[in-house]
């Protein structure tokens, strides 16, 4: 259970901040991006349930819950070291991903297939959830990224690409199931 009694600690001043191993490294620390990142779609998501009623809501509402999880994972480096934690480590599991597939092929069911790329906009939850769209994608390429130089759970990456792939078919579902999609058209304006 956490307990914030206290909101600021004055700890970060010079710049560092604590992993969830205890261990201090800088605020820019690439891991402390993605994480960061995670938080920010997080806040996007946030933003789209204002837009959503019904199953999108519940469905945006665990999505919110997954990136809490996904963030407390990012935030403990040390994978190998779980089995002897005090407390064991929340870890992203390939259910969360399974989760987000079988979302995904459901929404699809319903859309006819595209013909063309889509511009991000139409309706206020389609234009939300394409935030948060490519708000994940930049959290997966800091997440890709950070797994190049240090230990990142697999089912943390694979979340957030269907994660991105989530939010571009549920935009279409939110245009309307796809029929007030705004259609790029290339060279339009030349």
């Amino acid at each position: 259970m956490v307990i914030l009694n206290k909101i600021y600690t004055k700890t970060g001043d010079a710049g560092e901040t604590a992993l969830g191993n205890g261990a201090r490294v800088a605020k820019h620390s690439m891991r402390v991006n993605a994480y960061g990142t995670v938080d920010e779609a997080n806040a996007t998501f946030g933003l789209a349930r204002l837009h959503a009623e019904g199953e999108m809501d519940i469905q945006l509402s665990a999505i919110q819950n997954d990136l809490f999880d996904l963030g407390a994972d990012l935030c403990r480096p040390d994978m190998e070291k779980d089995a002897e934690a005090e407390y064991p480590p929340l870890r992203m599991l390939s259910t969360q991903v399974d989760r987000l597939e079988a979302e995904i092929d459901a929404m699809n069911d319903a859309l006819e297939p595209l013909r063309s790329f889509i511009l991000p906009g139409g309706s206020p939850l389609a234009a939300a959830l394409h935030m948060c769209r490519t708000i994940s994608r930049r959290a997966e390429r800091l997440t890709v990224e950070l797994a190049t130089m240090e230990n990142v759970n697999p089912a943390a990456v694979q979340y957030l690409n269907r994660l991105s792939d989530w939010c571009f078919v549920a935009s279409r579902i939110a245009n309307n199931d796809g029929k007030d999609d705004v259609l790029w058209v290339p060279g339009a304006n030349r």
